[in-house]
């Protein structure tokens, strides 16, 4: 049978879009080649050709066909004119029966032809036998679809009941299988091994989220937040979690950014410390712990300081700076107190209050951008430049604690369950015996143990706050350390002496400085 052409829609009735959809862009039974020869001779059959492909991949048959990105702006009427659909087989147009049969009477309604390969022309779905056949397809590809769930659910519950990672693993973490397609032997942190040795420690994913929560949980401004770690991953060039698993699966990224909402979940979820979870809860083992199927990002410490530190909040009447200009919320205007605004080209910092009918500063102060930027830059070296800088960070504490509460949790559940009357029988009662000593024992020895308490904590770097400034990726990383040393700048109307002055914490720098070096992150 001879293949269609693909060619532009030139209105002869026959013009086809080729539908193509794959679960996963693996799968070798409809492989993309195999679908696209497929197409093209049904549509050959009758004498039509191809004039664009509806090519949905990674797409569940579950999918509604009008829901599916690609194919569904051409059903909804989106894309432009076409004679009717063409598939590789009904389950690719479709795998619910509601679907198919929707998608297949929307085509009829319309006037529209639908083909499928291996049948003989387009589908009539005026006629009974046809229309017969087509449910039949349909019915079938949705009893597979069926039989497919169930067997992944059971699948994931067997996993879960033998304390084994199942489905997508969490950014920070990947699969270990001893050679190609094996089962998971089991889960590793990620450092970026599967990744080119020049992008490697970039995309070093247990660093990367690491390294988010010491820098949320070491900031005191309030300018570090999910939101502005999501935004500064994204400048830096780091893979969003999507693009990352996508590229550790040999695949082309599609450059979608962090997001700040999922960067939370991220950082608050107990699967960072190792956990096999469902539901969001870990799942205990018959010993009512927690079953850990990974080593840990942090510990317990950390974890709930940075749920307390994460916490949804009311609106501050202000939000954290994500973008990358120096001044961005630092720049006040000198006579009404009101924050300035980047105006103009070339851009200049002006007061916008008069305009908005909130003062009636004038004249405005403007001030030229790049000039306030340079000068508040000296400024700033000058003053603080030759300082050792001091990081301000959390300190999970060395988890006695932790692992404290985890036995007496366990303990007391225990006895819980003995009061409540198991563990009468004489096999039973033995086990309990043995257990609940070895968790006394564990207990006593914990007690005994120094503890470390989790808290803040600062320490030297070996970096001159001129070293850190100069290294710092962009303008947005620069900005965030002068909100660490309560730095502002009040701009006044040409003709004023002084023209700007810094601000450390509100007040002058002649008074402001000494109290501004016993609250800084900086020595």
């Amino acid at each position: 049978m001879s293949r269609a052409e693909e060619r532009p829609f030139d209105g002869c009735g026959l013009c086809f879009v080729g539908v193509r959809r794959l679960s996963r862009r693996s799968d070798a039974t409809w492989s993309p080649a195999r679908q696209r020869d497929n197409v093209l001779s049904a549509v050959a059959s009758v004498g039509g050709h191809v004039i664009a492909w509806a090519d949905d991949w990674e797409v569940s048959g579950a999918t509604n066909p009008i829901d599916r990105p690609r194919l569904g702006p051409w059903l909804r009427g989106e894309k432009g004119p076409y004679a009717g659909i063409a598939g590789a087989a009904v389950d690719r147009i479709g795998r619910s029966l509601v679907d198919c049969l929707n998608t297949g009477y929307k085509m009829r309604d319309e006037g529209k032809l639908l083909v499928t390969y291996g049948h003989s022309g387009p589908w009539d779905l005026n006629d009974p036998a046809d229309e017969n056949q087509f449910i039949a397809q349909a019915w079938g590809a949705q009893m597979e679809l069926r039989a497919t769930e169930g067997r992944n659910r059971d699948e994931t519950v067997k996993a879960r009941e033998q304390g084994r990672k199942r489905g997508k693993h969490s950014y920070g973490y990947r699969y270990v299988r001893l050679y190609q397609k094996a089962a998971i032997d089991h889960v590793a942190l990620d450092r970026g091994e599967d990744f080119p040795e020049e992008i490697r420690e970039r995309e070093n994913a247990a660093e990367n989220i690491r390294d988010v929560a010491r820098r949320i949980l070491a900031d005191h401004s309030g300018e570090i937040t999910e939101h502005s770690e999501a935004a500064r991953l994204t400048r830096a060039g780091v893979l969003s979690p999507v693009d990352h698993e996508r590229v550790m699966g040999g695949k082309e990224p599609r450059g979608s950014a962090w997001g700040g909402s999922a960067l939370r979940s991220m950082l608050i979820s107990e699967a960072a410390l190792g956990y096999l979870l469902h539901k969001d809860k870990p799942v205990l083992d018959d010993k009512g712990m927690p079953v850990r199927v990974a080593p840990p990002l942090w510990n317990r410490e950390t974890h709930e300081a940075l749920v307390k530190k994460l916490a949804r909040k009311k609106p501050r009447g202000k939000r954290a700076q994500s973008g990358t200009h120096l001044l961005s919320s630092l720049a006040i205007c000198g006579q009404c107190k009101y924050r300035q605004y980047r105006t103009g080209n070339p851009v200049a910092m002006t007061c916008m209050s008069r305009r908005k009918g909130l003062t009636d500063c004038q004249p405005s102060p403007t001030i030229y951008v790049e000039r306030l930027e340079e000068a508040l830059t000296g400024w700033f070296l000058a003053t603080y430049g030759d300082h050792k800088f001091m990081e301000r960070v959390f300190d999970p504490g060395n988890g006695v604690e932790e692992e404290l509460a985890e036995k007496l949790s366990a303990r007391n559940r225990l006895r819980d369950d003995r009061n409540a009357g198991l563990y009468d029988d004489e096999d039973d009662a033995a086990w309990y015996r043995e257990r609940y000593g070895d968790l006394t024992a564990e207990i006593k020895r914990l007690r005994e143990t120094p503890i470390r308490p989790a808290g803040m904590i600062e320490r030297p770097t070996g970096e001159t706050v001129a070293s850190k400034w100069h290294a710092a990726a962009d303008d947005g990383e620069r900005r965030q350390l002068l909100h660490e040393f309560g730095v502002t700048v009040e701009v006044f109307p040409e003709g004023h002496t002084p023209r700007w002055r810094p601000l450390v914490d509100g007040k002058d720098p002649d008074a402001g400085i000494a109290a501004s070096m016993s609250t800084s992150t900086a020595g």
